[in-house]
């Protein structure tokens, strides 16, 4: 039962860590799937 808990414990370390790492080095999927073209701040609401 401790290694299920181990590893219950390793993966939510791992997704949060690499949630926050990603976004930080910019390889989020908004930085990877748009182009110069597409302008993502400037719409009229």
């Amino acid at each position: 039962m401790k290694a299920l808990y181990a590893a219950l414990a390793a993966c939510v370390v791992i997704a949060v860590a690499s949630d926050y790492i990603l976004d930080e080095i910019g390889f989020s999927s908004q930085d990877r799937q748009s182009g110069a073209a597409v302008r993502l701040g400037d719409a009229t609401e």
